[in-house]
């Protein structure tokens, strides 16, 4: 099956909506994809991928357990994630929200009810009641209390996913010590591959029991840097990924929107209105093109 991560569209019924779209694009399984965010709507997107996973239409893709790019990443990796959804991991004996402070503008966008404040804790709650719905959770295993959060969700079932990360080498390899076995979207928004100081993405090329995802637009990453990748940890050690918004198959100067804000369509990725990448605009299809024509794979190699 293609399985894609896939930013889920705003409103009721988005999962589903997203699942009947998505199999003219080849794709016949996905995981429904969210960026951090409050309690409130962490729990309706999950009350859709229940559903959706349960009442399938005919011909719509299969509704896999969701994937969370989650509230507990590095704030200086977070890309176009909500800075003011962001909570530490460590967040025993904290009754506070445990925001985590950081240098960069608000965003300006109200998707935290500061009337309402939440923690850590209430993240952890609503993924502990809705297990079954959860599948792949994305951290940055360098915060404090971060290992430890590997460790809690590996053992309740969940796949940890290294992400967002600004992790050192032997911090990486500690989380993956610990029981993440994947990791999200390699080389976007994580610290990168140096020859004394290999990072995150060293960490994960040199681990054949980590997984790692690659988005295959040849602009997230350098088709040159999707050929090492591919060869270093074998065809199946990637995951082809599309990292799709709402934007994705649309023309360019549309908009559409990711989390709450407004996202617009470039030749090559979507971006927020500040120019920030925001993923990309690539359906599997032309992901499955790009790994044959531009990074040179066959297409038995490409569809293993």
């Amino acid at each position: 099956h293609g399985v894609e991560g896939y930013d889920t569209l705003d409103g009721d019924g988005a999962v589903a909506e997203i699942a009947s779209r998505l199999p003219k694009y080849g794709v016949t399984a996905f995981c429904p994809t969210t960026v951090a965010c409050a309690p409130e709507q962490l729990k309706e997107m999950l009350e859709q991928v229940r559903t959706a996973r349960v009442h399938r239409p005919r011909g719509s893709a299969r509704v896999l357990p969701a994937h969370l790019e989650s509230n507990f990443i590095n704030p200086e990796y977070r890309g176009a994630q909500p800075g003011e959804c962001l909570r530490m991991p460590d967040f025993a004996g904290h009754k506070g929200p445990r925001r985590i402070e950081q240098n960069a503008p608000d965003d300006g966008v109200a998707l935290l009810d500061t009337a309402r404040p939440f923690t850590g804790r209430d993240i952890l709650d609503l993924i502990s009641s809705r297990r079954p719905d959860v599948g792949i959770v994305t951290l940055a295993p360098e915060l404090p209390g971060g290992i430890d959060l590997v460790k809690t969700l590996v053992s309740a079932g969940h796949i940890v996913s290294i992400g967002h990360t600004g992790a050192n080498f032997d911090e990486a390899i500690a989380a993956i010590e610990a029981g993440a076995s994947h990791a999200t979207h390699l080389f976007n928004r994580m610290s990168p591959i140096g020859h004394r100081q290999p990072g995150v993405a060293g960490a994960v090329l040199s681990r054949q029991d980590v997984v790692a995802e690659l988005i295959c637009d040849g602009h997230h990453v350098h088709p040159a840097m999707s050929r090492l990748a591919i060869t270093s940890k074998g065809v199946d050690g990637i995951m082809a990924i599309t990292d799709g918004t709402g934007g994705s198959g649309l023309p360019v100067g549309s908009t559409a929107r990711l989390g709450g804000r407004p996202i617009r369509v470039t030749d090559h990725a979507a971006v927020l209105e500040d120019g920030t990448l925001a993923g990309s605009t690539l359906t599997m299809e032309r992901a499955f093109g790009t790994i044959v024509s531009r990074f040179e794979f066959s297409i038995v190699e490409a569809s293993t």
